[in-house]
Order: structure tokens, then C-alpha cells, then sequence
């Protein structure tokens, strides 16, 4: 233990006798000391010349002084006895000199520290304050020591009641027949009454924690108790005047003399707490849907518009956004729907709750009712718990339905009447449920010809078709898809940790050259595996991008003896019959199918679509 660590336990053990710091504990006092100036005097040093104003207690370590106005003595003091409190309180000027009467040594204690430690130690703070009650009942006794006049009793006694008042857990002092001597004005608060004094404490407890008071005091009084300067071993219910009820955790601590005692109860309101624990106990159900939408969020490109036909998307969401009308994107797949729907979500009011995404397409269908709308306990084999919806997870914020065309029809009506009435009833159960939701839906489909067709309810179309907005294809967006590639390769590059050079003006126009039937998505991907391939920063980005492989090859077929590989014949192959597909929507068969195009059959078409290992774009 090093000599400073020493002097701080002397002193400790030394404040815990001083009665100003007698109901204070160790460990505060500890930190108390931390910050202790240790002073010396020699006789007739003045120590406080009346009218400085104080920014510090004394406490008396060894010696003598007097308090005193020029040649008027008030009081003598000495070892462990303490003087300039007030400093600790107020800023006002010393109203009297102290000198040393002989060689002393004094603790210094600053009030910024004081002050700190009462705000932020509450068990420092409820011995203080244990310590100024007590001698708030002394205060005529002081009276005739000091001969103080009566103003500066009122002064004193009403800062010190200041700094009770100022607390935001509730201060109660009572005797040990339960009458309230004290009470701040939290503690006024949360008992609904101004006039609470001399009342019975326990009148405003229900039973339980009336009892358990009743039972500490007595068990305190008969000797029986571990002490008193406890926490309360149970949560205490408070009820007001008008009959609010109020949860509440706290202390209780005694002070006093053998022949009387008081008690001093703090109590903290933790009903906002437990809100908070029901809330984030909500939100858990919320995380699982939230963990991917929050990890897309964080990827750090969004909606990049250069291109007028962007642009007016993005002049579309502005205007939509502050609204509360239904929103109906469309465009092919991957051109960036979901993120057009969250930039209507942060753009709008609601930005403060919930964006959660269901893709309709994605879900069984005997499950998805369950999934927007939940269920109770039981309703179907394997419900062995209630769970909420996504419709009720996304109350007062926003749901955002992807793949909407795929929904099934006889689902589509419970969904009209969410759009229409704002309720629905959960699966197995016959409570209404009201919610206040914002919908988004998207589509690659034409739900007007779904309609038409019957495969889609018309009057939920045009339902959901209050606000259309149409995002043009990456094809139709001109140098946006190089700026998006420059964008998405500083991502992809920080995130596999390997450098890229951005595109020259040749490159770029092998992007501009290419169709993009994939859109934005089939570009993350490319560049992605770009980026993967690329060694010291280039890519061969001929060899990358389909367009220009196919173009490569051709222009190597002009050459009369160049010979083919089998790789760039089976890729020549795979891109030809890609290009068919596209032209004709995927369709294989019939008079406008592929295979027709290709002059094959179907099945051999169809043979070499699983040999070469094409899939349709999602």
C-alpha cells in the first residue's frame, strides 16, 4: 500500500467519527477522499476572512479555532468539528472570520466534488442528507450558539431543503409511528397529495408493501433487524391520492437516538422502466426481421440517380413521402424496389418505427397468413405459442410487401380490409386487432393483366395502386449503371480487402454496351465476382461481362483460321440461348417459345439449360 493509499484510510477512518459524515459509508467516503487537501496552520493564521465567498469546507484534523467577527467570539472549534458548510450550498460570502488558535491542521473538502458526489452517489447523498434532517432538528440549538438571527435560520434551513427538493427519487422521513416529517417534491408527486405532512405513510402503500415497512421498522426497533441502511428486499407500490399506481425500488436508513428514531425512505420510479423492458421484450420479435433490413441499411450506397428517368423516381418519392397513401412500385427484378421503398420509409414521419419487409413470394402458402397476420395458441397443428404478425410489428411504422402479385387469392381479401378498415382478426382467434400501418407493395408483375385474368383481385389493385411508381431498367438509366459499379466496387473492395482501380472510359463502355436483364442485382454480383478475380487492381472486365465476351468471339470468328476452344464454344452456346430466353420471357416451348428461335426441340433446349447451368434471374 503506497503512503497515499494510507493517508486516504486514515482519513477515512477519521471522517467516519466526524458526525457531519457519520451515517455516510466507507466506500463513499473513499471516493470522497480521493480529492481531500490536507492544510496547515500556525497560531493566529487566518484560515476564512468574513465576506470571502467559500468554495470549501474545513474539517478540523488536529488544533483549535475560533469563529469570529473581528473581536466577537461565537464558538470555539476543534478536532473533528467542521466549519464553512455553507460553502457547499451557496456562493454567498463568508459571514465570519475563522483563525487558528494554536499550530492546526485542517481537511480541505471542495464543494465541486461535494457536489459531484451528491449527485451521483446515492449512498453519500442519503447519509448527508440523514446528517442535515438531524440537524435541521437541532437548528434552535444552534440558534443560541451562534446567535445567528432568525432570517439566516430560514435562509439556511431552506437551501438545505433545496437540495432535497432537488432530487428526482422521492424523499420521505418519518418517525417510527409512520408519520411523514419530510417529503421533496418528487416524493409529493408520485403521492398525488401538497399536503402530506403528519399523515400516515402507510396509507399510501397497498397491503404488501405496507406490511413490509411495518415489518422493517418493527423488526428495527425490537433490535432485531441486520441494520438499518438497506435497500428494500421487494419492489413497493405506491398509491396516490387520485389513485395512481406507481411502482417504485428504494432504500430505507434510521437516524436518531436511543430514545427516538427516524427513517428515511427513497424511492425511484421504475414503472418507465418496465415499460421499457416490456417494450425491448416486443422488440425481440421485431429482430428477426430487422437484422437483415439493418445490415442492408449500413451498406453504405444507395439510390444513385443521374439519369432523368431516376431522377423522376426520386422527385416521386418526395412527394409521396409525407403522406400516408399507399405506395405501388413497379420494375423488373433487381432494379432496386426495396430500396426505393426505404427511401419513401426514412423520407416520411414514420422513420422513427419499423420498416418490415415480407416477400410474398417467398413464404408457403399455408404459412403466410400466419406470418402478416399471426396467430393464437393452437389455431393450426404446430402453434404451440401466440405470435404477433408482421402487420402488428409494423404498427405505426411501415410494411413494406414484396412480390406482391404473388399473394394468394384468398388471402387478398383479409388484406383489402387491412388497406380499408385498418384491423384484422389473428389466426384462431376472434378479437379485432387495429394497427395503423403504412403499405408498400412491389411487383415485377402487370397486376392489371393479373387482374384481368382472374389471378388477382381488381378492386385490391386498384387499392394498392394509389400511388404508382415505375423504376425505369438498369438499361434505360444510361452512365447511372457505371456510376453505380464505381460505387459498389469501393464497397466490395473495403469489404473482400482488396484494392480496385474505378473504370476508364473503354471499360465503361462495355458496361453501357451490356443489357443488364439482371439489373442492379445481376451487377452486384458481377462485380462482386469481378473483384474476386482481379489481380493488382485490374479487372479483365471483357472476360467479366457477358456482352463482351460474346463480342470478343465474333470478332475472332472473322479470322478464317482461328480456332475455337471448347470453353468459348460452350460459352458462346450458353450466352446464345440465354439471348432467346430473354426475348422470349423465358418461355421454352410453343410457336413463341426458344426452342423455336434456336431450331431445336424443347426437351433438347430444355436438356441443355440444366448442362450448362442457366437459371432464370430472380
Amino acid at each position: 500500500m503506497t503512503d497515499s493509499d494510507l493517508n486516504q484510510q486514515q482519513w477515512v477512518d477519521f471522517l467516519k467519527e466526524v458526525t457531519f459524515f457519520s451515517e455516510v459509508g466507507k466506500s463513499s467516503l473513499q471516493q470522497l477522499c480521493k480529492h481531500l487537501q490536507k492544510e496547515h496552520f500556525d497560531a493566529d493564521d487566518r484560515i476564512i476572512h468574513k465576506g470571502d465567498v467559500g468554495d470549501a469546507m474545513y474539517v478540523i484534523y488536529e488544533g483549535k479555532v475560533k469563529v469570529h467577527d473581528k473581536d466577537h467570539l461565537y464558538i470555539t472549534l476543534s478536532q473533528s468539528e467542521c466549519f464553512g458548510e455553507y460553502a457547499l450550498i451557496d456562493d454567498e460570502p463568508r459571514s465570519a472570520s475563522v483563525t487558528a488558535m494554536e499550530e492546526t491542521t485542517l481537511l480541505k473538502i471542495g464543494t465541486a466534488h461535494f457536489v459531484e458526489l451528491i449527485t451521483t452517489d446515492r449512498g453519500f447523498a442519503q447519509g448527508i442528507l440523514s446528517v442535515l434532517i438531524k440537524r435541521h432538528r437541532e437548528l434552535d440549538i444552534i440558534q443560541e450558539r451562534l446567535t445567528v438571527s432568525k432570517r439566516d435560520l430560514e435562509l439556511a434551513n431552506s437551501k438545505m431543503m433545496g437540495l432535497i427538493n432537488g432530487a428526482m427519487d422521492a424523499i420521505i422521513m418519518f418517525d417510527s409511528n409512520f408519520r411523514i416529517l419530510v417529503a421533496n417534491a418528487s416524493a409529493k408527486e408520485i403521492l398525488e397529495n401538497e399536503d402530506v405532512i403528519q399523515r400516515n405513510i402507510l396509507f399510501f402503500m397497498d397491503e404488501e408493501s405496507a406490511h413490509l415497512l411495518e415489518k422493517l421498522v418493527s423488526e428495527d426497533l425490537d433490535g432485531e433487524g441486520n441494520g438499518m441502511n438497506t435497500y428494500l428486499p421487494k419492489v413497493v407500490k405506491v398509491i396516490g391520492s387520485k389513485e395512481t399506481a406507481t411502482l417504485n425500488e428504494g432504500t430505507i436508513s434510521r437516524y436518531g437516538n436511543e430514545k427516538k428514531s427516524f427513517y428515511t425512505l427513497i424511492l425511484r420510479n421504475i414503472d418507465e422502466r418496465l415499460q421499457a423492458e416490456n417494450k425491448i421484450n416486443s422488440l425481440k420479435n421485431q429482430t428477426q426481421y430487422l437484422q437483415e433490413e439493418i445490415k442492408e441499411l449500413t451498406s453504405g450506397y444507395g439510390i444513385i440517380a443521374k439519369h432523368r428517368s431516376m431522377k423522376k423516381v426520386l422527385d416521386l418519392i418526395e412527394r409521396v413521402a409525407q403522406t400516408g397513401a399507399t405506395v405501388l412500385i413497379q420494375g423488373e427484378t433487381g432494379t432496386g424496389k426495396e430500396l426505393v421503398a426505404r427511401a419513401i420509409h426514412m423520407a416520411s414521419d414514420r422513420h422513427e418505427k419499423p420498416l418490415i419487409r415480407i416477400n410474398c413470394g417467398a413464404i408457403p402458402e399455408n404459412l403466410i397468413e400466419s406470418e402478416l397476420f399471426g396467430h393464437e395458441k393452437g389455431a393450426f397443428t404446430g402453434a404451440t405459442a401466440s405470435r404477433k404478425g408482421r402487420f402488428l410489428l409494423a404498427d405505426k411504422g411501415t410494411i413494406f410487401l414484396d412480390e406482391i402479385g404473388e399473394l394468394p387469392l384468398a388471402l387478398q381479401p383479409k388484406l383489402l380490409r387491412v388497406i380499408q378498415e385498418g384491423e384484422f382478426d389473428p389466426v384462431g382467434s376472434s378479437d379485432t386487432v387495429k394497427v395503423d400501418v403504412r403499405i408498400i407493395a412491389a411487383t415485377h408483375r402487370d397486376l392489371l393483366q393479373f387482374s384481368k385474368e382472374g389471378k388477382f383481385r381488381e378492386d385490391l389493385f386498384y387499392r394498392l395502386n394509389v400511388f404508382p411508381i415505375q423504376i425505369p431498367a438498369l438499361r434505360d438509366r444510361g452512365s447511372d449503371v457505371c456510376l453505380i459499379a464505381n460505387q459498389i466496387m469501393g464497397q466490395y473492395s473495403g469489404k473482400l480487402n482488396k484494392e480496385i482501380n474505378l473504370l476508364t472510359k473503354e471499360e465503361e463502355q462495355l458496361f453501357l454496351n451490356y443489357s443488364w436483364p439482371g439489373n442492379v442485382r445481376e451487377l452486384q454480383n458481377l462485380v462482386e465476382r469481378a473483384i474476386i478475380v482481379s489481380q493488382n487492381g485490374q479487372v479483365d472486365w471483357e472476360s467479366i461481362i457477358p456482352n463482351a465476351l460474346k463480342e470478343q468471339a465474333t470478332e475472332l470468328s472473322t479470322e478464317g483460321d482461328y480456332i475455337f476452344t471448347s470453353q468459348e464454344w460452350v460459352t458462346m452456346e450458353k450466352e446464345n440461348i440465354l439471348r432467346a430466353l430473354r426475348k422470349t420471357n423465358w418461355k421454352i416451348s410453343g410457336e413463341k417459345g426458344a426452342a423455336v428461335l434456336l431450331g431445336l426441340p424443347p426437351t433438347t433446349l430444355t436438356s441443355k439449360i440444366k448442362a450448362l447451368g442457366i437459371t432464370r434471374p430472380v
